[in-house]
């Protein structure tokens, strides 16, 4: 499942033209959030260094759980998380 560093799973779905970026969501820790957990369209981010971008909000990469395709599966998820845990 873990197919690399989460930026180059992301920078794949974003800029080959193989994939849509709009069949794709992460999923953050995002606490205050039910579940502290927050889904987010790949289409509304942008790729930074350290960091990714929605709008002007800066959000460390760390804090992506998994990255996840609308039929529900897991492309890439944190070291460490369940094998059960469903997005």
């Amino acid at each position: 499942m873990r197919k690399g560093f989460v930026k180059e799973v992301l920078a794949k779905i974003k800029y080959d033209p193989r994939e849509n970026e709009e069949d794709y969501y992460i999923v953050i820790e995002h606490r205050g959030a039910y579940g502290n957990v927050k889904k987010i369209p790949v289409k509304l981010i942008t790729l930074g260094h350290g960091y990714f971008f929605i709008e002007d909000t800066q959000i460390p990469y760390h804090r992506i759980l998994a990255v996840v395709r609308k039929d529900g599966k897991v492309v890439w998820k944190k070291r460490g998380l369940e094998d059960e845990v469903k997005f």
